[in-house]
């Protein structure tokens, strides 16, 4: 017997809000059947394919520390850089900046709640590099 990941729990201040914004990062959607709603406290989102999904959860508490559980996010399309600065610009922050002169390494961000999360390189900057 085993278990599986049902989803992905965030705890936040504004479950509907922070769920939006991770909604058009990532390209999810909602349940249809059961559409989020400013005031929700609760706020699931999910991949087009249903298979991994993100809860939203509001709670009393104010983020203290650094996360022990993030996401690691690669871009489906163009650069790391790319994507880096897209997410600026849609609101997130940069933590801390890792990437190594030789194009390896990433780049830790906030959300607009300050959960950290990671930008790593595209999977074809990771093929173009083991290339001789």
């Amino acid at each position: 017997m085993t278990s599986y990941v049902s989803h992905t729990t965030i705890d936040c201040a504004d479950a509907f809000t922070l769920s939006r914004w991770w909604q058009s990062v990532l390209d999810y959607r909602e349940d249809a059947d059961d559409p989020n709603e400013p005031g929700h406290e609760e706020c699931l989102i999910m991949s087009a394919d249903g298979r991994h999904r993100l809860l939203f959860i509001e709670v009393p508490d104010v983020k203290q520390v650094k996360n022990r559980i993030h996401l690691d996010l690669r871009p489906a399309e163009g650069t790391r850089d790319e994507e880096l600065g897209r997410l600026t610009e849609h609101g997130a922050t940069v933590v801390s900046d890792l990437r190594k002169p030789d194009g390896t390494g990433w780049v830790v961000l906030a959300d607009p709640e300050g959960n950290e999360f990671c930008i790593l390189r595209s999977e074809a900057e990771v093929a173009a590099s083991r290339r001789p």
